[in-house]
């Protein structure tokens, strides 16, 4: 004799009788439902009836057994499917922050990154992987929330507890604990935008206010910098108002030039003008200097001098260098056609 039993939703399991049933002394005919005593048996003691075959074992099972054991079953299977899914959306989010890492960049980033980081790949790769590896963080502690809160809830709901007061009290903690700790959230929050919008990153020299030099280390909740002295500075997202970065897209340097009141400004712009212009065509910075300098002409009358403005746009990140190189030459082209510089009123 055998038979098979359908199970209610959300399962659906048919056991064959064992061979044994016609045998076995205690093996009694019935269907589940009447041992269980019940129009819709749970999984469990339908298979129990199953293997079993008697109705006195089935109908103690249920009286005794069925509840502490069905939740527990329920609860192993909530929890295991939780893990599951949760470590299917960790593999996804690795396997996106990984191409990331790797160098797959939106079209926005790269051109903002264009020349900055030209011949120093190992800073592009450092910069790309803090950003991936802090991303891929955020987004593999939001998915274990969201998964694990809603199996917790979930197996709090079949255990037959009311999650309406449990709900009011972690809304309550929330809020207390939000609050407390207000300056902490407003930095993580800070610091994901910053990082979704890459206003930012490894390698660049901004300025902050409260600080300026190059960025050594982006978290989420703390900015690393390091100023022109070697001093380190640790400095809160939550509390970067404004941040200016001189390494994205382009830079200028300028240069103001004060001869003395007497020198002939033609002839100072045109010595000026052959300097820049021979520096933009030397091989050395001609990649640095993105469009031929220009000479505005004269900025400011200071006492005995004239201020003279030379501007240059250059590769972000290249102004510094640009300007003290522009300075050395223009001092001997002006040494060599006798122009004297001046010292310009404080």
């Amino acid at each position: 004799m055998s038979f098979a039993a359908p199970l209610s939703a959300p399962f659906s399991v048919s056991l064959a009788a064992s061979p044994a049933a016609g045998v076995l002394p205690w093996a009694q005919d019935g269907t589940p439902e009447r041992a269980c005593n019940s129009q819709d048996p749970t999984v469990t003691c339908r298979l129990v009836w199953n293997i079993s075959h008697s109705d006195d074992f089935t109908r103690f099972y249920a009286t005794w057994l069925d509840t502490p054991l069905s939740t527990l079953f329920w609860i192993i299977v909530t929890f295991v499917i939780a893990l599951i899914v949760k470590n299917i959306a960790h593999r996804m989010i690795t396997r996106v922050t990984l191409r990331m890492a790797e160098g797959t960049m939106s079209e926005r980033v790269r051109e903002r990154s264009r020349t900055v980081f030209e011949g120093s790949p190992a800073l592009l790769n450092k910069r790309r992987a803090q950003r991936a590896q802090t991303l891929g963080s955020v987004l593999r502690s939001v998915a274990s929330i969201v998964i694990m809160g809603t199996a917790a809830f979930s197996i709090l709901g079949s255990l037959g507890l009311n999650l309406a007061p449990i709900l009011a009290s972690a809304s309550v903690i929330g809020v207390a604990v939000g609050f407390g700790a207000q300056n902490i959230v407003k930095d993580f929050l800070a610091g994901l935008f910053m990082l979704l919008e890459d206003q930012y990153g490894v390698g660049d020299f901004i300025d902050v206010g409260t600080a300026k030099g190059t960025v050594e280390a982006v978290t989420l909740r703390v900015t690393r910098m390091r100023d022109m002295d070697g001093v380190v500075w640790y400095v809160p997202n939550g509390e970067i108002k404004k941040v200016g970065n001189e390494s994205q897209n382009w830079g200028r340097a300028v240069l103001d030039i004060p001869v003395d009141i007497h020198e002939d400004t033609e002839k100072v712009k045109e010595i000026l003008q052959a300097t820049a212009d021979a520096m933009a065509a030397d091989s050395a910075w001609s990649e640095a200097i993105l469009e031929e300098p220009s000479v505005w002409g004269v900025q400011a009358l200071a006492g005995d001098a004239i201020v003279i403005r030379v501007v240059l746009k250059t590769a972000p990140g290249k102004q510094g260098d640009i300007a003290r190189e522009l300075r050395e030459r223009v001092k001997r082209a002006f040494d060599e056609a006798g122009v004297t510089v001046a010292t310009p009123a404080p």
